[in-house]
């Protein structure tokens, strides 16, 4: 099984719908010249995340959303690199935090919606309901998004008992006021999240690559796991810019989460 470059696309966040596309037009062909055969953007990229209780964003605009797919969707088939694009999408009037998958080609391999939404995110977002692998080359992989995957390790087992070698973990994290700034990742100061991602590439022998945007004091970075748990490479924090990493597929055996049994409770229970 050979090995895979991957990049994850620490960009900053978008200070307009506008310009989250041509950020992100602008990374995938920097991925191509890197080498990679795959980027991965953060959580809801295009056209930026919304944030709860910050002042209102410009509602949902399917029209936009199917211009700025179709930009990114011919960014890489000009690049020849995949893609899984942090945005939302409109389903049957309702909004879904998603990534958008796109082959090397450009064609859409599907989607993958944010399934467990963060107390903070209801009435913002609706939750999807299913989950999905995907596969670009010989590399077979799944997609969490930010709150399930630091929270709920089903989450990334599911993916990785079905095949997954990598799993991508499109989040938005920014600095809060009195926070703690870190300067390496999963500093034992730092808040539970970057050990979890430790956790979800050890728990199940896979690799796990989180992509965060890059801010001023943001408590976490994009990162690539190992599937013994160990850090392969993360970006320094704030610091805009691609992090590419190759990844030895032969590495991610799934093991782990393979021998995973899971029991229902006693009746009563």
């Amino acid at each position: 099984m050979p090995s895979v470059r991957i990049a994850l696309a620490n960009v900053p966040y978008p200070e307009t719908p506008e310009a989250s596309v041509a950020i992100a037009t602008r990374a995938v062909g920097e991925a191509s010249e890197a080498g990679a055969e795959i980027v991965c953007f953060p959580e809801c990229f295009v056209p930026g995340y919304r944030w709860p209780g910050r002042d209102a964003a410009p509602a949902p605009d399917a029209r936009f959303l199917e211009g700025a797919w179709s930009t990114v969707a011919a960014a890489a088939r000009r690049a020849n690199v995949a893609v899984v694009l942090g945005t939302e999408r409109l389903v049957d009037g309702a909004l879904r935090a998603t990534a958008l998958v796109l082959d090397r080609g450009g064609a859409v391999l599907g989607w993958q919606d944010k399934v467990q939404v963060d107390p903070s995110e209801d009435g913002l977002y609706t939750p999807g309901s299913e989950r999905r692998v995907f596969r670009v080359g010989p590399l077979a992989f799944g997609v969490v998004i930010c709150h399930e995957g630091w929270r709920y390790p089903e989450t990334v087992r599911w993916a990785a008992r079905r095949g997954a070698r990598l799993v991508f973990h499109p989040h938005v994290h920014e600095a809060e006021p009195g926070g703690f700034r870190p300067a390496r990742f999963a500093d034992p100061a730092n808040t539970f999240h970057e050990k979890a991602a430790l956790c979800r590439a050890a728990e199940n022998t896979i690799f796990f690559a989180t992509v965060n945007c890059a801010s001023e004091g943001s408590p976490t970075t994009s990162a690539v796991i190992r599937p013994d748990g160990s850090v392969q490479a993360f970006q320094p924090y704030g610091k805009p810019g691609l992090l590419v990493a190759d990844l030895d597929l032969v590495a991610a055996t799934g093991l782990l989460a393979a021998r995973c049994r899971t029991f229902d409770a006693p009746s009563g229970g």
